[in-house]
């Protein structure tokens, strides 16, 4: 896997609405953080939950395409699973997503969520359909 240039930020299509910053990329390891802005809020304060499971899915899908593309296959997001331990309400949103398993049709990753002060927040489980 061929790391790219950091960091970057992600700006096509829905990636764009999130403002997602890659900062750190490596064999089986991608990190990235989101600035908590009121857009991303759910009205009673906190970062909505779908924003946990779009920079799970976007880190896991970009990293394992990135792996499995120089053999002319895609990914996919194939199922997203996400637990909320602790909100937040300011600040970023950090993730470090983890390569579990890299098959022949499925990738499994693990992604933890963090605030600035480094507290666990979410946990996601994500399989990435290799075509």
């Amino acid at each position: 896997m061929t790391s790219p240039q950091l960091p970057f930020r992600l700006t096509d299509g829905f990636n764009g609405l999130l403002d997602l910053e890659v900062t750190a990329w490596e064999d089986g390891m991608v990190r990235g953080k989101v600035d908590v802005r009121d857009e991303l809020k759910q009205p009673a304060g906190l970062v909505h939950g779908g924003v946990y499971a779009s920079i799970a899915e976007t880190l896991a899908s970009l990293a394992t395409n990135v792996a499995v593309s120089e053999d002319g296959r895609a990914a996919m997001g194939l199922s997203n699973q996400t637990s909320f331990l602790r909100p937040i309400t300011e600040g970023q949103v950090n993730a470090e997503a983890r390569a579990r398993h890299r098959g022949r049709t499925t990738w499994v990753w693990d992604v933890d969520f963090t605030d600035d002060e480094g507290r666990l927040c979410a946990l996601s489980r994500m399989t990435v359909a290799v075509r």
